[in-house]
């Protein structure tokens, strides 16, 4: 962020607005008040397009916007400026090209992901509930206490303790279909061959 702040400030910006989150997301407060305080004349700069929005459209209609509110809009890393046909141009084409990079870097999350997967990784957040904890937490659910003292014993939220106690009867489910069945017996009988 302090690159793009100083960057920023370097072309001549007065007002700086931030967002810490996605440029995918549709509601940034940053965005949103930086857009509530341009006037006729001004001028919206970012650091990079991508900072701006993700999808070709998305751009697109927020320069267009721009433009019927007297309004120019800037990109310094990819030196497009929309008041001149030129710029335009260049910025419906990287626009478009951001949006292509966004869906490539998706692709290959995606079979990133499935190849882990196919190696028995799972990815995502671990549990927060481990080891003996998780023993403890499950054992005290099976003889009864409710989930509300599993939270704040343990200092984890209800979805935690949901999560636990799903796989937690599924893997008990697990171990007891691969217990060998004990053999029978015929009682009182006695089997000739």
């Amino acid at each position: 962020m302090d690159l793009q702040l100083d960057a920023l400030k370097q072309a001549g910006c007065e007002l700086l607005f931030t967002d810490t989150i996605s440029g995918a997301k549709a509601e940034r407060p940053g965005l949103k008040d930086a857009l509530s305080h341009l006037r006729r004349d001004d001028t919206l700069v970012v650091w990079k397009l991508d900072r701006l929005g993700r999808t070709t459209k998305g751009l697109i209609d927020l320069v267009e916007l721009l433009k019927e509110r007297g309004i120019g809009f800037k990109s310094l890393q990819d030196n497009i400026d929309t008041s001149t046909p030129m710029g335009q141009f260049f910025f419906v084409v990287f626009s478009a090209i951001a949006e292509l990079e966004r869906s490539m870097i998706r692709e290959r999350s995606k079979a990133g992901l499935a190849a882990a997967r196919a190696r028995g990784r799972k990815g995502g957040r671990p549990f927060a509930l481990k080891g003996q904890d998780r023993v403890d937490a499950m054992l005290l659910i099976e003889n009864g206490r409710p989930t509300q003292y599993i939270m704040e014993k343990f200092k984890v939220s209800r979805s935690t303790v949901n999560r636990n106690w799903k796989q937690w009867k599924s893997e008990k489910e697990l171990s007891a279909d691969k217990k060998p069945k004990p053999k029978r017996e015929a009682a009182g009988e006695e089997i000739r061959a």
